[in-house]
């Protein structure tokens, strides 16, 4: 540019900016203001009611950064305890509900937390889980159990059939007040049975990751177990699910006939197509744009069979177990978005249902009953199955605290059979503490038994 040009416009920019910018700007703010005395009103009435803390979106934004920092603190304070982070990210999606955030504040929590406000948190929560299971079933690594599969199918059958059974048993205890009106009595005692065989396969995985023992004999063992033991769950469950949503034994027979018929096209047909399939460099967000798609795809397809959408998701992850760098994929990219972000907020909506206002002194100790059947049941069951296959006394143990473990697929299992009618409020809130409690109980158990060995 001429250098006479740029010094001219150096020496009179301040006066050419106020003219040419300044005056034009202040001139449309005034004419804007400019308006009719009702149009005034309008417009600070839709103000007040659009404000910038009332917006759905603004709303929706502080629940993330609540429900986020809440979560990730707690986990960080967990894991200086030698927990799992995941165990501090539940308790801090509970705490945030009326247990302990409605108690203290109650006004902020309702109006952070307003039922009315909740339906974007909700649809994303379950997002969340759906993709969580689909990472969780792609790390069920079938080809884990070769050399082991009888041991496997023992114990982990062995440690979901006699906590099944103290289910059931303590249904009978519960029917008096804790069966919901309308609902079967067969059915509930059937998913008291299966909420007490949890046993959380993802969480197991990183808590013998933290312990260095993932890649040691009874790591391997328990990983084979667990992943066993949470594909036959969930084929009770969706035994129990199509029971209870249809309207007669025809329907539900016609519903689990199609779901077995979709898991064996999804299995036998899919499974080795996508464990051949060759992943050349460069193609991985193709890839991932796919799996997720065959998720989504997989998702629906059990949701109109009258089962559920997550039993989808699982069944397409052990669908892609097969393909170690298509596994890797979904662990690098979508696991930590999964557990970082959208899980949080599904602990959250759990805490949100609680409901601790019709809470009775009685309660407290049948939570702490419902505690011990389910220890002593799972502990019991994978103990004497172990024992009786030749393992040590001390790993049979150590195994059993380790089955013990119910974590996030426990609060899945709970929040179903919430939404299906299966249980009721207090009962609800008696299992979710359950789950927490056997979850944490996990290290301290292992400790306790390896210290009792040493000496």
């Amino acid at each position: 540019m001429d250098q006479p040009l740029v010094r001219r416009i150096a020496s009179s920019f301040p006066w050419r900016y106020l003219l040419l910018v300044v005056v034009p700007l202040l001139v449309a703010l005034v004419v804007s203001r400019l308006q009719a005395p009702g149009a005034a009103v309008a417009a600070n009435s839709t103000q007040a009611a659009h404000g910038a803390l009332t917006s759905p979106l603004s709303r929706f934004l502080m629940q993330l950064l609540v429900v986020l920092m809440a979560a990730k603190g707690a986990g960080w304070l967990l894991r200086r305890f030698g927990q799992p982070a995941v165990i501090g990210e539940m308790a801090a999606g509970l705490l945030l509900g009326p247990l302990l955030f409605g108690a203290v504040w109650p006004q902020a929590q309702g109006w952070l937390f307003a039922p009315e406000t909740l339906g974007a948190l909700g649809l994303i929560s379950q997002l969340g889980v759906l993709m969580f299971l689909f990472v969780a079933g792609a790390e069920l690594d079938l080809s884990s159990l070769n050399g082991q599969r009888k041991l496997a199918v023992l114990v982990s059958h062995a440690g979901i059939a006699l906590p099944f059974l103290c289910g059931v048993l303590l249904a009978f205890a519960l029917r008096g007040e804790h069966v919901p009106a309308g609902v079967n009595f067969g059915s509930f005692a059937l998913f008291m049975g299966l909420s007490l065989s949890i046993t959380a396969f993802p969480v197991l995985l990183r808590i013998l990751a933290d312990r260095g023992i993932i890649d040691t004999k009874l790591g391997r063992i328990a990983v084979a177990c667990a992943a066993l033991g949470d594909a036959s769950a969930w084929c009770l469950l969706a035994v129990i699910i199509a029971m209870v949503q249809s309207r007669g034994f025809g329907m539900a027979t016609v519903s689990l006939l199609g779901t077995l018929v979709f898991a064996v096209i999804v299995l036998a047909v899919l499974r080795p197509r996508i464990s051949r399939h060759t992943l050349h460099a460069g193609q991985e967000g193709r890839a991932l744009i796919a799996l997720l798609l065959f998720a989504l795809a997989c998702s629906l397809a059990t949701e109109l069979l009258g089962i559920h959408a997550l039993f989808g998701a699982f069944l397409a992850g052990i669908a892609v177990s097969g393909h170690a760098r298509l596994r890797a994929v979904l662990q690098e990219r979508v696991e930590p978005f999964a557990l970082s972000l959208l899980l949080p907020l599904f602990f959250a909506m759990t805490g949100l249902r609680l409901r601790v206002d019709g809470w009775r002194a009685e309660d407290l100790l049948l939570a702490l009953v419902i505690i011990a059947v389910a220890t002593l049941g799972k502990g019991l069951g994978t103990w004497v199955a172990a024992r009786s296959a030749g393992m040590p006394n001390t790993d049979a143990l150590r195994l059993g605290a380790l089955m013990n473990t119910r974590g996030l697929m426990e609060l899945i299992v709970l929040n179903l059979g919430y939404e299906l009618g299966l249980i009721g409020d207090r009962l609800f809130a008696m299992l979710v503490i359950m789950a927490l409690v056997t979850t944490a109980m996990t290290g301290p158990l292992l400790e306790w038994f390896e210290r009792r060995a040493r000496r």
